[in-house]
């Protein structure tokens, strides 16, 4: 279909909808497998009444594929290399009942996502995005720590975010104006718990919020009630007995933990202004009222409350990582690609190019052990890889926990890539390129990292033009 029919093929933007942990290599063969059973009667991953509206379409399914191979086999004993209109049809066909096939079947195994909450989830993104960039404004973040990859920030972001979302942004989709059915699955169930933290964010001065930031940023390592007060913070926060510490939200819904914490917030509705010796921040009203200085009063001290919002804040935040793994990864990793500064090109690392284009071996850093290299000063290794017929060695995921080339440690958003030239495995930025390899027995672009790409099969295809 890839080569007959590539700008006719049936739209796949409904796997947007899926699970991250769904959309793996092999889901096509998977479906395929799971239409023959449907077919002969086993319903392996569906209820019995589900599986049997799903038959009719599994059985249109099966008989398109075999249509499809039959016209391919006659064509390639008539007219090989060449495809037929009927052939083009039948592919065709296929492509868009494999297409209602597969959103069907998924759609019976899993909680699909509506159009609806994918506006929203694109909008936490945004969320997510704008946060980020203000905290590297407001120097809680670094550049490095985004390129980096840090795992702290799987915590960080969606902590800021909450606060953003709160306070800065209180029009988006943490807006607590819209009712909880009309918020983002993903914080719709912590709605009475975000009003409280809102309500309690709004009493904070510009110095107190700024000191609550650089706590969450340094997670528990500088935890407001925590016994020794960090220099950083002067006097702002006095130094008292910390209380017991509650312990995290277990459920989103209603447990102990959870009671615990929006009683320790209290029940106050719209606290407007600050007492005077707390200046107001600017997101807040010059109306003076009484209720800002009513909510301080719940609390002991600002350290106290400084220590309810810390850990109130990170409970929402790290429940998301339990009950909402897939879509805080899925926001994560495109929050990632958003901010993280664009891979440097050959001019900017000092890289030289042929007359085609190509960056020259010279100018390419060696990677260790590169199975292709005949040894680091001799990086062309043209003739094995030209004459190569077996392909490298695949190493495997458990022997390494760096990437090849940058030596930056595997994460859970860093994922491993190995590069299907020399085997060995790389992080996304260093693995970016597709390319053919037709000696390894590839003709279709296939994944391989800068090295090769750069070293071995750019010259390789200057070699056989």
């Amino acid at each position: 279909m890839e080569e007959c029919i590539p700008t006719q093929r049936h739209s796949r933007d409904y796997l947007v909808k899926f699970p991250e942990e769904l959309l793996v290599d092999n889901l096509g063969n998977h479906m395929l497998f799971a239409a023959e059973c449907l077919l002969a009667g086993s319903f392996l991953e569906v209820e019995e009444a589900e599986g049997a509206q799903l038959r009719p379409r599994a059985r249109s399914l099966l008989c398109s594929l075999e249509l499809v191979r039959a016209l391919l086999r006659e064509q390639s004993l008539s007219q090989p290399g060449t495809y037929s209109e009927p052939v083009r049809a039948a592919l065709m066909q296929f492509d868009r009942l494999f297409a209602e096939f597969e959103l069907s079947y998924v759609s019976s195994l899993v909680a699909v996502k509506s159009p609806d909450e994918i506006y929203r989830q694109q909008e936490i993104i945004v969320l997510f995005c704008e946060t980020v960039e203000r905290a590297l404004r407001l120097g809680y973040l670094t550049q490095e720590m985004i390129d980096g990859y840090e795992p702290l920030l799987m915590f960080t972001i969606p902590r800021l975010a909450i606060i953003s979302g709160l306070l800065i942004y209180p029009e988006g989709p943490l807006s607590l104006e819209r009712s909880p059915e009309q918020m983002s699955r993903v914080f719709s169930p912590f709605y009475n718990l975000l009003m409280k933290i809102r309500d309690l964010l709004r009493v904070l001065s510009a110095e107190e919020l700024c000191l609550l930031e650089r706590s969450l940023c340094a997670a528990e390592a500088e935890d407001p009630c925590s016994s020794v007060t960090p220099p950083a913070w002067g006097e702002a926060v006095p130094r008292v007995a910390p209380h017991t510490p509650w312990g995290l939200l277990e459920s989103p819904h209603t447990t102990p933990a959870h009671h615990s914490l929006m009683g320790r917030l209290g029940a106050v509705d719209n606290p407007c202004t600050e007492s005077p010796q707390h200046p107001p921040g600017p997101w807040l009203e010059a109306t003076p009222g009484p209720r800002c200085s009513e909510l301080r009063a719940h609390y002991s001290s600002t350290r106290d409350m400084l220590h309810t919002l810390f850990v109130c804040i990170s409970g929402v935040a790290d429940q998301l990582q339990t009950n909402f793994a897939s879509d805080l990864r899925s926001i994560l990793k495109t929050v990632f690609k958003i901010v993280a500064s664009p891979a440097e090109t050959s001019e900017e690392t000092g890289g030289s190019k042929n007359e085609d284009g190509d960056l020259c071996a010279g100018d390419v850093p060696h990677v260790a052990d590169c199975p292709l290299c005949p040894s680091p000063r001799d990086a062309t290794g043209l003739r094995r890889a030209a004459g190569a017929r077996s392909r490298p060695e695949w190493v495997p995921d458990s022997t390494c926990s760096h990437c090849s080339a940058c030596r930056a440690p595997f994460t859970l958003l860093r994922r491993r890539h190995h590069c299907r030239s020399c085997g060995k495995i790389f992080c996304a930025r260093c693995s970016p390129h597709t390319a053919a390899l037709p000696h390894y027995g590839q003709p279709r672009p296939v994944r391989v990292c800068t090295h090769c790409h750069a070293t071995h099969l750019s010259s390789w295809r200057t070699r056989t033009r």
